[in-house]
C-alpha cells in the first residue's frame, strides 16, 4: 500500500538557512534517485497559522510518496538527501500517512492512491492549489483572516502552510482529532467559507487538489512538542 510522508525541517543559523534555501534547487538532482520514492516535492513555508504570503526562511519541507511503509521509513531515515536535511536541522518531524480520499491534480499528476476508510481517531487533511496570477492580490487579501480562524480553532492539533513557489503555489496541512472536527471547521461560516465560495465562483485556481489521510505514524518534535504524544492524547 502506498505511503505518504511530509517531512518538516527547521534551520537555526543563517548558514543553515542559506543551505536549505539552496537545496530547493540542488536537492532536485538527488530526489529522483532515492529508492522506493514516487511523487515528491520540495517546499518552503509561510509565517503564521495555516499559510501566509510572508516566507518563513527557517522552515522547509519534503513531501513524498513511496511504494510502501518500509520504503518510506528507509528513505526518510537513511537516504543521503534526507540525512543532509536532518543533520543540519535544529528540529525535524515526519508524518507517515495513507490517503483515504483524494481528488484533483498536483503538477498534472494524481499523486495519492486512496485506500481504506477514514479512521475513527486523528486524521490529516492536505489542500494544494496553483493560484491564477491575475487574482494573486485578491486571493492573498483573504489569507490573514483564514489563517487566524485555523489558528484559533481549539480542535486543530497541528497545522502548517508550505508551497513550491511563493505566492503562486500553496499547500495547507492540518491534523484533527477526528473527521467530525475537521468537517465542522470546513462547514463553519466565516472567512474560510467565504473564501471557498469566492474560489468556486471566481475560478481562482488553475489547479487544485484535496486529500485526507489516516495517520500511520509521526516521528520527531515540532516547536518543542513531541508529535507522537500529541496524537496519542488525541486518540
Amino acid at each position: 500500500m502506498q505511503s505518504v510522508t511530509l517531512s518538516l525541517y527547521r534551520f537555526g543559523s543563517p548558514g543553515a538557512r542559506l543551505w536549505a534555501l539552496a537545496q530547493m534547487g540542488a536537492a532536485r538532482i538527488a530526489m529522483p534517485h532515492v529508492p522506493g520514492i514516487g511523487f515528491w516535492k520540495l517546499c518552503g513555508s509561510g509565517i503564521g497559522e495555516g499559510f501566509t504570503p510572508v516566507p518563513n526562511v527557517s522552515v522547509y519541507a519534503i513531501l513524498a510518496t513511496w511504494s510502501g511503509r518500509l520504503e518510506a521509513m528507509r528513505g526518510v531515515t537513511q537516504a543521503p538527501v534526507f540525512r543532509r536535511y536532518a543533520d543540519r536541522a535544529t528540529e525535524s518531524c515526519t508524518w507517515y500517512l495513507s490517503a483515504t480520499s483524494a481528488r484533483g491534480k498536483w503538477s498534472g499528476a494524481t499523486p495519492f492512491e486512496a485506500e481504506g476508510p477514514m479512521p475513527l481517531g486523528p486524521v490529516a487533511a492536505l489542500t494544494r492549489a496553483t493560484i491564477k496570477p491575475s487574482i494573486l492580490m485578491k486571493f492573498w487579501g483573504r489569507v490573514p483572516a483564514i489563517s487566524d480562524v485555523i489558528g484559533s480553532d481549539p480542535n486543530v492539533i497541528f497545522k502548517i502552510g508550505v508551497g513550491e513557489v511563493p505566492w503562486l503555489h500553496q499547500v495547507t496541512f492540518s491534523v484533527w482529532p477526528d473527521v467530525s472536527a475537521m468537517d465542522a471547521f470546513a462547514r463553519a461560516s466565516g472567512p474560510h467559507a467565504r473564501a471557498i465560495r469566492a474560489v468556486r465562483e471566481g475560478k481562482w485556481f488553475a489547479e487544485e487538489l484535496y486529500a485526507r489521510f489516516a495517520i500511520e505514524d509521526v516521528q520527531g518534535k515540532w516547536e518543542g512538542r513531541d508529535m507522537a504524544q500529541e496524537i496519542a492524547r488525541a486518540a
